[in-house]
């Protein structure tokens, strides 16, 4: 055991009522995102903010991105510091632990058994014991990490240890929508906060168990298709070009065309292949006997990393030219989202210390996976830091009657403190 390390996971037992406190005032203040909407995470943020400096973390400071459309006209992102005894030097880097603010509407009312603002509690059996479920719109979504690593520092505070390395505890705005108000803001602008040699956990995606920690995604590449033929009469075809038929052949080869070039396989993700599907669908023409002369549908596709999207773009844009000859249409493409990203390497130092820190914890021996994409940490791998995603969930997020297990986020601040010694 490292020193120190029995007292601070005893005290991180001794707040658990803190915990389901903070939790419960966390969840009476929604923070859904205007273009969701709701009004931003102001509220959450001035509580948060507020309620860490009365738990003595008085190094705190905000970074608010612009959003005429938000309380405030602002974006809030909330960074407190626990100095390590390395600061000045920072050759090993700082830990940054990031949790998002936001959270996503309800959704249907009548599909909750209470009122998604009011944190209730529930004690319930886990066939080892009884177990406290905390249930609310957030509770688990992002607030168990959130909560997980307060208590963490806090009980660095309150047992009189100094971390090894400086420690950033970053609450990020927008991550539900995809951090451009947020994480990617902060990069773009306040690119001085990060160095290459600072790590990353986000608690913020997992598994039940805590055996999976997240070091790769997929690369996203959301594409919508324009194709444009000639209206006529159903009953005078020849008068036409059905954009509708055409469309559907553009959607079967790129389907079938990109899965057969693009073919490779990658065991640390599930599905481990590249999937290239198409989706979304907008309405054509209103009435059954009239030939659309435009058709639009949309395609979702999760590429394996060891592929460029600017590869992928370049074959649709070749499958396009020749549904283009055939039927003698146009089509129109264009890029509604792309982002791809290293992965961070298997035997980065932040991974080893993650399976130590939860086989320590959770008695679990912690592999590493990739994910379809869409977290922070491709953000954070993209400037060059090693970042992890890694909590023990009950994997509710976004459902109703979302819940969070109190004995998690009291574990999961045991995994992270152990991180920040």
């Amino acid at each position: 055991m490292k020193p120190n390390l029995d007292s601070i996971f005893n005290t991180i037992d001794s707040f658990a009522d803190r915990a389901i406190e903070l939790e419960r005032e966390l969840c009476k203040r929604p923070a859904v995102s205007p273009g969701s909407g709701g009004e931003g995470e102001l509220d959450k943020c001035l509580f948060l903010e507020g309620w860490l400096k009365a738990q003595g973390i008085s190094t705190i400071q905000r970074f608010d991105a612009p959003d005429p459309s938000a309380k405030g006209g602002v974006r809030p992102n909330l960074i407190a510091t626990i100095e390590g005894e390395n600061d000045a030097a920072n050759e090993n880097g700082r830990l940054w632990i990031i949790s998002h603010l936001d959270v996503v509407p309800p959704g249907e009312a009548k599909l909750w058994d209470s009122n998604p603002w009011e944190l209730q509690t529930e004690t319930e059996d886990s066939g080892q014991g009884p177990r406290t479920k905390l249930i609310g719109r957030g509770v688990e979504d992002n607030q168990q990490g959130l909560v997980s690593s307060v208590l963490a520092a806090l009980a660095l505070l309150k047992t009189g240890t100094k971390p090894a390395r400086t420690i950033k505890l970053l609450f990020a705005a927008d991550e539900e929508m995809g951090s451009e108000y947020g994480v990617i803001y902060l990069v773009k602008n306040h690119p001085e906060l990060f160095a290459k040699n600072d790590v990353a956990l986000i608690p913020d995606s997992g598994d039940p168990q805590g055996a999976s920690i997240e070091i790769a995604e997929k690369n996203t590449l959301w594409l919508q298709f324009t194709t444009i033929g000639k209206q006529a009469h159903a009953s005078t075809p020849d008068q036409g070009n059905n954009a509708f038929i055409a469309g559907s052949d553009l959607a079967l080869r790129l389907h079938r065309g990109l899965s057969a070039k693009f073919n490779a396989h990658d065991s640390l993700f599930e599905p481990d292949y590249s999937s290239f599907q198409p989706t979304k669908k907008l309405a054509n023409v209103p009435n059954i006997n009239t030939i659309p002369g435009e058709d639009v549908f949309f395609m979702d596709n999760r590429i394996l990393p060891c592929y460029k999207n600017t590869d992928i773009l370049a074959e649709v844009h070749s499958i396009t030219a020749t549904v283009e000859k055939d039927y003698a249409v146009q089509v129109r493409v264009e890029g509604i989202q792309s982002a791809e990203s290293p992965a961070t390497r298997e035997d980065a130092p932040i991974i080893g210390a993650i399976k130590k820190a939860v086989q320590q914890v959770y008695a679990v021996d912690a592999k590493c996976i990739g994910i379809g994409g869409g977290t922070i940490a491709a953000i954070l791998r993209k400037i060059g830091m090693d970042a992890a995603v890694w909590c023990r969930i009950a994997e509710c997020a976004h459902q109703p009657n979302e819940y969070a297990y109190l004995n998690n986020i009291l574990g999961d601040a045991k995994v992270m403190a152990s991180l920040m010694l």
